[in-house]
């Protein structure tokens, strides 16, 4: 516990020391930060205990609510997080842990970091960021020009128009999404008339003026959870995120998607957005952008793409093929802190339109004034850190041919970990890799001929038994702590469509190695075998089955 530390003096002197001189050359945190300068990988590697901990004994060296009294000696209190927070966190870092969608970062971001916290601009208005202000615009652009890929003249005359904003960097995707749904509603539901607009007289009023008896939001099946969050703070509800069919890869059904709508218009709903997903969460599929969008053009509806995770394979000239489609979008999401490699906290929404982010314009006498730039006029949220400028740097330090060595990796580290479980006897891919994500489970080859012959009642309780082994393989693996999957949950069409727990790997670390893929199979196999009572019991249904 901190207080069990010896206090330092709590007086105004020791206090402007914490604020200007740092600690001796010794010291427990000048060690710290010589040894993160020296090899990121390996200080995590050493200071973060493998083996998990149970939550419940971790929660008791933060179970006291009382502030302390007395101050503690810095390095002190580091060494007390380094012990109790540091030791006990997730080693996202490494390349054996293939289940985040965090990864490794470069060097580099750790003294720009510092650099960037020293600064501690706010990039609400201008008064409190002033050259973080035209930097973060600039990347607005560079992202905008990704996707638009619009020339020159478009970027001199917008980029940096104090009445207009190309976009706007958020805490992360869910922020990114909850924009521009916020941007498409307030658009569908402008002022007309005597109505100033939903933002001025609300969405009670808004429907009254529009005769309008709902608002709905499509997507795919596969739709990331905060699209929920957006339907709710929207003031649509839950239910008026409707879900659109998906076919055998994940991908959503434009056939279904036209029959959604046609049935919404019928029943005087109005559908403004459909949203894409660029890179699902579960499975890395993508939707098929073209088609969405001319359904969403010939409807008007608003096209929203969540590229919050596969935005960042427009950076390959190799692969972004992938998205085409993805410039006919009016707005876009895509996180940083994914695959372009920044620290957490680092998510944009991108509109095609410059005007688009009027919709949602706040002004207010002390701040955000007409005709400031400010950022802080078309954002949801209102202090924001500089994040802009690591994204800035690592533009320039890793460059898109950089990102593009990254991403083409990436994708066929996927391919090649997919070839290894399709040759494996005990193992399903279960969906194929389109960009670096993943799924597939433990399933030795007699369960699964077993699996094939069985009738739909026997199928459903094999599979509800696999499913039970693949949590216990994945929680068994995660607790020992030299490698970590996650798993969801997906509907195979090929074993009808049955609720079917999976493993899930993201594998864009780049110092992940082949060697490391075929050690998480062989643990897992091994795993696999701790469990003799499950393993009996689905043997026990197999020989059923089979006999």
């Amino acid at each position: 516990m901190v207080s069990e530390h010896k206090t330092a003096n709590a007086n105004f002197e020791s206090l402007l020391r914490i604020f200007t001189v740092p600690e001796g050359p010794d010291s427990t945190l000048t060690r710290i930060e010589e040894e993160l300068s020296r090899n990121l990988n390996q200080f995590l590697r050493e200071h973060i205990v493998a083996e998990e901990k149970p939550l419940k004994q971790i929660e008791k060296d933060f179970c006291d609510a009382r502030i302390p009294d007395e101050p503690v000696f810095v390095s002190d209190h580091t060494q007390h997080l380094l012990d109790t927070l540091v030791a006990q966190s997730v080693h996202t870092a490494s390349p054996s842990f293939i289940g985040h969608m965090t990864s490794a970062l470069p060097y580099f971001m750790m003294p720009l970091s510092k650099i960037m916290i020293a600064l501690n601009q706010n990039l609400v208005k201008i008064e409190t960021s002033k050259a973080f202000t035209p930097l973060e615009r600039q990347v607005l652009g560079m992202l905008h020009r990704l996707i638009y890929g619009n020339d020159d003249s478009f970027y001199q005359q917008w980029m940096h128009s104090a009445e207009h904003s190309l976009g706007a960097f958020c805490s992360g995707g869910t922020i990114a999404n909850i924009t521009a749904l916020w941007v498409a509603r307030n658009s569908a539901l402008k002022a007309d008339g005597d109505f100033h607009g939903v933002e001025k007289e609300g969405l009670f009023k808004a429907m009254r003026h529009y005769n309008y008896d709902g608002l709905a939001i499509l997507v795919s099946e596969r739709g990331h959870y905060s699209l929920k969050k957006a339907a709710d703070v929207l003031g649509i509800g839950q239910d008026g995120l409707v879900l659109v069919r998906t076919d055998e890869h994940n991908r959503i059904c434009p056939d279904d998607l036209q029959a959604k709508i046609t049935e919404l218009k019928a029943r005087n709903i109005k559908p403004f957005a459909v949203v894409g997903v660029a890179g699902t969460t579960e499975t890395g599929n993508i939707d098929p952008l073209q088609a969405i969008a001319r359904i969403c053009q010939q409807e008007q509806c608003h096209f929203h793409v969540d590229a919050a995770w596969g935005g960042a394979t427009l950076m390959s000239g190799n692969y972004r093929h992938l998205l085409d489609g993805i410039e006919l979008a009016d707005s876009v999401t895509i996180d940083a802190h994914k695959q372009l490699y920044i620290p957490m906290g680092a998510g944009m929404v991108l509109f095609k339109d410059p005007h688009a982010m009027n919709s949602i314009e706040h002004h207010a006498q002390y701040i955000l004034r007409k005709g400031s730039k400010d950022l802080g006029s078309h954002t949801l949220e209102g202090s924001r850190s500089g994040i802009a400028m690591l994204v800035y740097a690592s533009m320039h330090i890793i460059s898109r041919a950089g990102y593009e060595l990254l991403i083409d990796q990436s994708i066929a580290k996927a391919r090649y970990f997919a070839d290894l479980i399709r040759a494996q006897a005990d193992f399903e891919l279960v969906s194929q890799p389109e960009l670096c994500l993943l799924t597939y489970r433990y399933l030795p080859q007699q369960v699964k001929t077993a699996m094939h012959q069985a009738d739909s009642s026997q199928r459903a309780q094999l599979n509800a038994l696999l499913n039970e082994l693949t949590k216990f393989i994945q929680k068994k693996q995660r607790e020992t702590g030299k490698s970590f999957v996650s798993r969801t949950r997906l509907n195979p069409i090929c074993w009808d469509k049955l609720d079917t727990i999976v493993f899930r790997v993201v594998l864009a670390n780049p110092l992940t190695t082949n060697e490391i893929l075929h050690s998480v199979l062989e643990e897992q196999r091994e795993i696999a075998t701790l469990a003799p009572l499950l393993m009996g019991r689905i043997e026990r249904l197999t020989q059923q089955i089979l006999a």
